[in-house]
């Protein structure tokens, strides 16, 4: 069985009717994989068919949603093992030599 033949009996299976452009598919998968990590390739092709579904795109539109998602593969600057942003390690002050004898937190006003 040949891909085009698995899409077809994947869209009978899902009762999806709808044409797939093969190629445009997998080079923006092929770019989320290479540019941003492996595993962001079948999420972006997932989230390009659900922008696609959900705003009934013609060929054309999902073409222009594809480049958009692309574009972004493309100038990605984020390596796949560069940190978070938003997880920095701040250090930890240390207050040990603090006398914290009778303070109350909000995180223990249920106890």
């Amino acid at each position: 069985m040949n891909l085009h033949d698995w899409i077809d009996e994947l869209c009978d299976v899902l009762d999806v009717e709808t044409e797939v452009d093969e190629g445009l598919l997998l080079d923006l998968a092929r770019a989320a994989a290479t540019n941003v990590q492996k595993t962001a390739a079948p999420i972006t092709t997932y989230l390009l068919g659900f922008a696609a579904g959900s705003t009934g795109a013609n060929p054309e539109a999902v073409e222009a949603l594809a480049a958009k998602a692309q574009l972004l593969s493309d100038h990605w600057d984020r390596p796949a093992d560069a940190p978070d942003p938003d997880d920095i390690d701040d250090p930890v002050p240390d207050d040990s030599g603090v006398d914290h004898t009778g303070e109350h937190f909000d995180d223990d006003e249920d106890e």
